[in-house]
């Protein structure tokens, strides 16, 4: 049942991930969900677990979030207009926000590609690999566009989504809110 269940999920996150896909030839550049900017707030004793984050990084590096901080989980590819659009604003908040801790995940993108995006965007913060570690979010705010951003709180749980690209706004509202708690 548990693998059914598992099954399950992969084939829903996949299916969600290339729902924009033309078929055919067509790639990911020219076709994605794209968020409204929608905000979702969890009740502190609503949230559940957020997945391990843990894996290589674009830079060739191993990493793993501890529990403890407030992280903000934003997934991207370097193909996505607001992804672009919104980098410059991540980057200014994770330094802004020293005490969190920032981290991408990169989706449906070419490493090469994505880490001169990286690199041009001066991004301060870790970028997993394993898009894979999306499907970890299943049963509670699931990155349901590209890009989408998840602020977990100091405990481990989800607390918030952003579905789209962020604003200065409604991110630092989340992560002081969060981070207040």
């Amino acid at each position: 049942m548990k693998l059914a269940i598992k099954a399950i999920a992969v084939l829903t996150i996949a299916v969600l991930l290339t729902s924009c896909g033309g078929g055919g030839t067509s790639s990911s550049q020219e076709s994605f969900v794209a968020g409204n900017g929608a905000v979702t707030f969890i009740k502190a004793e609503k949230r559940i677990e957020a997945p391990t984050l843990s894996g290589m990084t674009l830079s060739g590096t191993n990493y793993k979030y501890e529990v403890g901080k407030v992280a903000v989980v934003n997934v991207w590819a370097s193909w996505c207009s607001p992804c672009r659009a919104e980098a410059p604003t991540l980057a200014a908040l994770a330094v802004k926000y020293s005490d969190v801790e920032f981290i991408g995940i990169l989706t449906r993108d070419n490493p090469a590609t994505a880490e001169a995006f990286q690199r041009r965007f001066a991004l301060p913060y870790p970028t997993l690999i394993d898009d894979s570690l999306l499907i970890g979010f299943k049963g509670s705010l699931p990155a349901n566009a590209i890009p989408s951003t998840v602020v977990i709180d100091k405990k481990g749980g989800v607390a918030a989504r952003i579905s789209g690209a962020i604003t200065v706004a409604s991110l630092t509202d989340l992560i002081e809110r969060v981070s207040a708690e």
